[in-house]
C-alpha cells in the first residue's frame, strides 16, 4: 500500500465515506501512485483526468459536422445542436458558435457567453 492510499483512506474515514465508495476510490488511487509520477506529471495527469471525468473535452470544440448532434426535431424544428463532445456545449449555427448551458448569464444584453469553435482543419 502506498502512502497516497493511507492518506486516501485515513480523509475519507473521517468524513464517514462508505466503505464501497473507499475501496474503490483507493484502487483508482492505486493505479496512480503505481505510475510512478513527477510533482509535475502527477499534477497535469490529475488536471487530464478530471476533465476526462467530467466529460469534458481536451481541445478547443471545432465547427467539424461530425462534432455536432442536429436536435431540430426535437426543438419543434428549430435550428438547435449539441456537441458530441461536451454535452454541455449547444449551437444555433451548426457549431460555428455555442454557449454553454451551465455557465453564469452575463449581465449584458447578449445572456449566455457565446463561444466560437476552433475551424475544422
Amino acid at each position: 500500500m502506498s502512502n497516497l492510499v493511507d492518506h486516501a483512506r485515513r480523509e475519507l474515514a473521517l468524513i464517514g465515506e462508505d466503505d464501497w465508495l473507499t475501496d474503490g476510490l483507493c484502487k483508482v488511487i492505486a493505479a496512480f501512485a503505481e505510475m510512478g509520477h513527477s510533482g509535475f506529471s502527477a499534477a497535469h495527469s490529475v488536471a487530464v483526468l478530471e476533465k476526462l471525468l467530467r466529460y469534458e473535452p481536451l481541445s478547443p470544440l471545432t465547427d467539424d459536422p461530425a462534432e455536432w448532434i442536429d436536435r431540430a426535431q426535437e426543438m419543434g424544428g428549430d435550428p438547435f445542436w449539441q456537441s458530441r463532445r461536451d454535452s454541455r456545449a449547444m449551437s444555433r449555427d451548426g457549431g460555428k458558435t455555442y454557449t454553454l448551458v451551465d455557465e453564469e448569464p452575463q449581465t449584458s444584453d447578449s445572456g449566455q457567453p457565446v463561444h466560437r469553435s476552433e475551424p475544422k482543419r
